[in-house]
């Protein structure tokens, strides 16, 4: 027979657990909305500024070898 202190348990840890849960979904909806994205930012940004610096680089490069 379950007492009451058991049902009391039992029904506790199901809230907890259900507010882990929460706070896990939670967690990884930020991480794929926000920070994945920033970060995707951050790689093309970084990319880019590689690419202008390798033109810039060329561009004087062919200026240099034209005087």
């Amino acid at each position: 027979m379950v007492t009451e202190i058991g049902l009391v348990y039992v029904v506790g840890m199901s809230l907890l657990f259900v507010f882990w849960a929460y706070g896990l979904v939670s967690f990884v909806l930020d991480v794929k909305h926000k920070f994945v994205p920033l970060a995707r930012q951050y790689v093309r940004g970084r990319r880019n500024e590689k690419e202008e610096a390798a033109r810039e680089a060329e561009r004087e490069e062919r200026e240099q070898q034209l005087y």
